[in-house]
């Protein structure tokens, strides 16, 4: 227990003291929002993936689907490395970095606000965000806490509040570059975390042929298949599929992630932070997944609801109940980690989209840059505050599953934005219609269906693939409403004027580092 204490008390501390030394980035609106947009590879790739990567993978998808699939759930977490990490980075980063800076867009709103002309659009934008942030942020302390359950015996209202605090604390202090800073910290942490836990589960199984061949034996009540749970697809592959699209092309969509495409300082840093993402997603998604796949193992351990139905987010802390005191406190500060940087990374899209987007120019017709610094951080505590509250209601309520509240979150956000804003990027013939159908399917689908769930029968079982579903919808739409209305008038960069905007971005940089340095010598 001293070492558990010792270790979680030792993060905070860390993540404390890097928002204390972030301070000085905070001076402007830019820098607390994306860090002055001087952002390195490494760092810019570790804040991508540890926002990916929280507990709700952790603990509840990695839970809950490797309970269901067995070992074909990899399959997510390999989809989330190449569709969701590799080929985001490639198609998006480039074209996010040089269009929002040619803009000058702090936000996904104000992107959209500027690329199709419309107040309108960025005011509905930034509703959505700060709506459907909300059920996410609260799935991220359900997982965390949890695990402290599991491992300190605290309450879960203890758990939330305290995680709360401390990430409230940092990133109030330190904004975008105190939580890349601690996400690069952090992801390190989850790296040799997953790492370490998956080998210890699979030797306290008997290592990995024997816990394989006893997976092997187990039967699922949906498939006829012998051996369903090491199976290539598993027993339920369409399901598996809606998954693997929710979980991959989600990031796509969602703002706190393109964000950091945003704040990276230059194209190449974009090439190199492909690379380190995927790798990371590989080790780290795959790892849970597939750590989660051996779940059937432990169904005589889990927890069960009253009905006999399994309560999903029981199955991985089940799993790790049985390891020694020094892994377990190991897997607390990973998964500490991985909530953390995904708080910090939602609370402070959330603020600045709603101090950015709504209220500067519209609530406050005269907003100045201090104003609208104190507005932030104001926000920060707000957002963290509703969301802890959401939290401890579902806990004390009937919804237990932390699939279920991030797949209504990814779905309404990707499934508004993935269609507007990817071909945004690309094409010059998308009109303002276009992307107020796209807005309105992803929206309007997800609450529909959520509504119904709660009051009878929901009209897509799973809000699973009612989600993934909703983006499709959006990038399909898109384009065909384009050609029969009214396109918004705007020349596309090709390849070699983005290489333009590229190295004038870089000389400009450059000149920003020369006239610091220059003021410091001066000092």
């Amino acid at each position: 227990m001293e070492l558990k204490i010792l270790l979680v008390c030792l993060f905070v501390a860390v993540a404390v003291g890097v928002g204390i030394y972030c301070r000085k980035t905070t001076k402007t609106v830019d820098g607390f929002v994306l860090g002055g947009r001087k952002v390195g590879p490494w760092m810019s790739a570790f804040a991508y993936g540890t926002s990916y990567f929280s507990a709700v993978v952790f603990v509840g998808y990695a839970g809950q689907f490797g309970f269901k699939y067995g070992l074909a759930a990899t399959w997510a977490g390999i989809g989330n490395a190449i569709l969701g990490s590799l080929l985001t980075w490639w198609v998006l980063g480039p074209r996010t970095r040089e269009m929002t800076h040619r803009l000058k867009a702090q936000t996904m709103p104000e992107f959209f606000g500027k690329r199709y002309d419309s107040k309108a659009l960025r005011i509905a934008a930034a509703a959505i965000i700060f709506v459907f942030l909300i059920p996410y942020t609260a799935s991220v302390y359900n997982g965390l806490s949890r695990l402290f359950g599991m491992a300190f015996g605290l309450p879960y209202d203890v758990c939330v509040i305290a995680m709360a605090v401390v990430t409230c604390i940092y990133v109030v202090l330190g904004g975008y570059m105190a939580t890349v800073m601690n996400d690069f910290i952090q992801g390190i942490v989850m790296l040799l975390g997953i790492t370490a836990v998956i080998v210890a589960v699979v030797l306290n199984n008997g290592g990995f042929t024997e816990a394989v061949n006893q997976l092997s034996y187990i039967s699922s009540p949906d498939s006829a298949m012998a051996g369903p749970f090491v199976s290539f697809f598993g027993p339920d592959l369409f399901n598996l599929l809606g998954v693997v699209i929710l979980t991959s092309l989600g990031t796509w969509g969602l703002p706190q992630m393109v964000q950091k495409f945003y704040a990276i300082k230059s194209g190449p840093a974009v090439k190199q932070g492909a690379i380190i993402s995927t790798v990371f997603a590989f080790v780290v998604a795959g790892g849970s997944y597939f750590l989660g796949g051996f779940g059937r193992l432990y169904e005589g351990q889990i927890e069960y609801a009253a009905n006999g139905t399994p309560i999903y987010d029981s199955v991985i802390p089940t799993m790790l109940s049985t390891l020694p005191d020094v892994l377990i406190g190991l897997v607390i500060v990973l998964v500490l980690s991985a909530s953390m940087s995904t708080l910090s990374s939602l609370v402070l899209t959330s603020s600045s989209t709603l101090t950015i987007d709504l209220i500067k120019g519209n609530v406050v017709k005269d907003m100045s840059e201090k104003k609208q610094l104190a507005t932030m951080r104001v926000l920060l505590v707000v957002f963290i505050v509703v969301s802890a509250g959401i939290a401890l209601l579902q806990y004390h309520s009937s919804i237990v599953f932390i699939a279920q509240l991030m797949g209504y979150s990814w779905g309404a956000l990707a499934g508004a934005f993935l269609g507007p804003f990817f071909w945004g990027l690309y094409s010059g013939r998308v009109s303002k219609a276009a992307v107020w159908c796209s807005f309105a399917i992803g929206v309007g689908l997800t609450a529909v269906n959520m509504v119904m769930g709660f009051v009878g029968t929901p009209l897509i079982a799973s809000p699973i693939n009612c989600g993934a579903l909703c983006m499709i919808l959006s990038l399909a739409v898109v384009p065909l409403v384009s050609l029969v209305t009214k396109r918004v008038p705007f020349e596309v960069d090709p390849p070699s004027a983005m290489g333009a905007v590229d190295k004038e971005y870089e000389r400009e940089v450059a000149e920003e580092e020369r006239l610091e340095g220059a003021g410091a010598a001066t000092f």
